[in-house]
């Protein structure tokens, strides 16, 4: 009788589940004699005693706690022996207090778990407290949501284009990372879409093949590690009515799948993280309301003071070349009048990225500064935009969503790939063959220019796809000055009367 409530008090003051399954085994098998035994609760773990396979004789029991059963203990008595009533009393004492212990085990573990899910929400908050950018807080939410969750990756996918999400930060940092970074999924036939249009937690096994098979067609190489993803969990980021994103945690096969309270949990973390990013969005909006502020004092004096300034010393050089009787000198003030010209066009460009970003949507260069501005933090400074020609008035909308995507994909391969320190946009509408004309789009960057092989760059073929769509091309060449120069052109329908007016 000692040994026995020795074998169950030993069990019972184990609160960590490995130990306490090799515990419990270990302690069965040696008290009874046997030979060999297994512990095999299915969605924790398993824990052995012996070497070799069961011969007959087994004797199973399940593991319970009142109506739960967490698995089964199977033991096998030494060679040629079997056992007798009060080994199977015995047996089925420490079998009970198995399922006791185990169902205390698992409490501890999952109020530890919930611990572990709430001081991550607290490091989310403490991190908006310190005035972190959204990039920052979405790598933290993923960062966090992975090392808590026991994964091997974690990720944030939110909307890119109409009906996809793009992986905009991708945990842990690495090779790996960069390559799955950016990369865009269909909203329909997807776990993460799933998740994102239903607005409910979605659960796979298999995530990696899933994967995949899915990016069979992706332009670049899908990391290695991918394959081995299994158990995967899909979050949806919710605030109020509006679906922020995606959160997604995925294992690798050796790990335990996540289990039902793995998902309320994370759904309970992605509430309160969906929350952090819409108040880190609040402070961006707060801010950039603040330089926009400042933007368009700046815009209005420009204006007001130095344009009309410079038209006027514009005409007046103009007039004076008439009264030159000297040719040469007459060309060189009419040269200079016409310098004034061009000076004026780049001032009234910059009044208009001044000002334009604060406008409603709906200006096709107001969307384009929004796409500029937006890549600020993954460049780490804000690309200089330049317009000529009526963009508004001759650019469909169907090629401008295009034009918009293309954009922002520029953008991205410069921030990804370039290593650039200042990059330039420029978006030209001419007429070209009578009454048609061409819409060009020019991204240049001072980085360490095109790759040897194109191909490397994620996102190009889609680029020339979406070129070709309108009778256009896409060049990726070395600059004239160092760095890369991308140009991307569309072919657009000669306008109207009407519409040459707008």
């Amino acid at each position: 009788m000692p040994a026995i409530l020795a074998a169950v008090g030993g069990i019972a003051r184990e609160l960590e589940l490995p130990p306490l399954l090799h515990r419990a085994v270990t302690a069965t098998c040696e008290l009874l004699g046997a030979r060999r035994g297994r512990l095999d609760l299915a969605e924790t773990g398993t824990a052995d005693y012996g070497r070799g396979a069961f011969g007959p004789g087994v004797v199973e029991l399940p593991v319970r706690a009142g109506s739960a059963t967490f698995g089964t203990l199977a033991v096998e008595p030494a060679d040629g022996a079997e056992f007798g009533r009060r080994e199977r009393e015995v047996l089925g004492a420490l079998t009970a207090a198995t399922g006791m212990a185990v169902e205390k085990a698992l409490l501890v573990d999952q109020m530890r778990r919930r611990e572990r899910w709430l001081e991550a929400s607290y490091d989310v908050t403490r991190a908006l407290l310190s005035a972190q950018d959204l990039r920052a807080t979405l790598r933290l939410v993923a960062e966090r949501a992975r090392v808590v969750a026991g994964g091997t990756a974690g990720a944030i996918a939110r909307p890119d284009d109409p009906g996809r999400l793009v992986f905009d930060v991708v945990e842990p940092p690495g090779e790996d990372a960069d390559r799955l970074t950016g990369m865009t999924v269909p909203i329909e036939g997807t776990a993460t879409g799933m998740a994102f249009a239903t607005r409910h937690p979605v659960v796979v096994r298999d995530y990696g093949e899933r994967v995949q098979e899915q990016q069979r067609n992706h332009p670049g190489p899908i990391p290695a590690m991918v394959k081995d993803l299994d158990s995967a969990i899909s979050v949806p980021l919710i605030v109020g009515e509006e679906t922020l994103g995606v959160l997604v945690v995925a294992k690798f096969r050796d790990r335990s799948p996540f289990t039902d309270s793995d998902v309320q949990l994370a759904e309970t973390f992605a509430g309160h993280a969906a929350l952090a990013v819409e108040f880190s969005r609040a402070q961006e909006a707060r801010q950039q309301l603040a330089v926009f502020s400042d933007r368009d004092r700046i815009a209005r004096d420009l204006h007001d003071l130095v344009i009309q300034r410079l038209f006027a010393t514009g005409l007046g050089l103009e007039g004076v070349s008439r009264l030159i009787a000297d040719a040469g000198v007459a060309a060189r003030v009419a040269g200079f009048a016409q310098d004034l010209d061009g000076t004026i066009r780049e001032i009234r460009n910059s009044i208009f990225s001044l000002q334009a970003p604060a406008q409603a949507q709906g200006s096709l260069r107001a969307e384009l500064l929004r796409v500029a501005v937006d890549a600020r933090d993954a460049l780490g400074f804000e690309p200089r935009v330049g317009f000529d020609g009526p963009l508004d008035a001759a650019v469909p909308d169907a090629v401008r969503s295009d034009l918009i995507a293309t954009l922002r994909e520029a953008l991205t391969n410069v921030a990804r790939h370039a290593a650039a320190k200042s990059s330039s946009v420029e978006v030209t509408v001419t007429q070209h063959g009578g009454l048609s004309r061409r819409l060009t789009l020019v991204v240049r960057d001072d980085g360490t220019g095109p790759p040897a092989e194109a191909g490397r760059i994620s996102g190009l073929a889609n680029l020339a796809s979406r070129a070709a769509r309108w009778s256009g091309h896409c060049v990726l060449a070395a600059g004239e000055e160092g760095g890369s120069r991308l140009e991307w052109t569309a072919e657009l329908p000669a306008m109207t009367g009407e519409e040459s007016r707008r």
